[in-house]
């Protein structure tokens, strides 16, 4: 089986803004140009799981409208890393001794203080990554943070501890990649 990990289209915010959980649009041309290209690829009987935010429902209804025949579902453990209160700032005017923190304690740190810590974002990606049913193909409709994850997962590493761990590759917004994953 496969699993098609998508990035949603370019998001309506600033660049250098930390948007993580915040619920922004996406660019619309660029999503229904993503839709077209998935619409055309998707082998039948695939399943559709989204991120229940904005941007990635956006392209989850344009595929829909144009290939109603997979089934849908929206899957909240998909959303993008609660970055607190970094929410909706720029990355610049984030306190280097904030980032330092987060860096410094990777796996526990609480993200812009009240948010998601690295060990529980990849136990929440996990925990769907370890459901995958199969055999059919599953295409994911999420973000460049939970793709990661899935990388970091798919090569046996669930609880990274250091930021050198965590990679920097991720599709560009409206792309994506396919890992080949056994089935059982």
């Amino acid at each position: 089986m496969k699993l098609w990990l998508v990035r949603h289209a370019q998001p309506l915010v600033a660049s250098g803004i930390c948007y993580g959980r915040l619920d922004v649009a996406a660019d619309a041309p660029a999503t229904a140009q993503c839709a077209q290209a998935l619409a055309a690829l998707l082998p039948p009987g695939t399943r559709v799981r989204s991120s229940p935010l904005q941007r990635c429902e956006q392209l989850t209804s344009a595929l829909h409208g144009l290939r109603p025949d997979l089934t849908y579902k929206i899957e909240p453990r998909l959303q993008e890393m609660d970055f607190g209160q970094w929410e909706g700032r720029a990355w610049q005017h984030i306190a280097p001794a904030e980032l330092a923190a987060w860096t410094d304690d990777f796996a526990g740190y609480a993200a812009g203080h009240s948010g998601e810590c690295v060990r529980s974002f990849m136990a929440r990606v996990g925990a769907v990554f370890d459901g995958l049913p199969g055999p059919s193909d599953t295409l994911w409709i999420t973000h460049a943070g939970v793709i990661r994850a899935v990388d970091l997962l798919a090569r046996g590493l669930r609880h990274p501890t250091q930021a050198s761990q965590w990679p920097l590759d991720a599709p560009n917004y409206g792309q994506w990649r396919t890992l080949a994953l056994p089935i059982g």
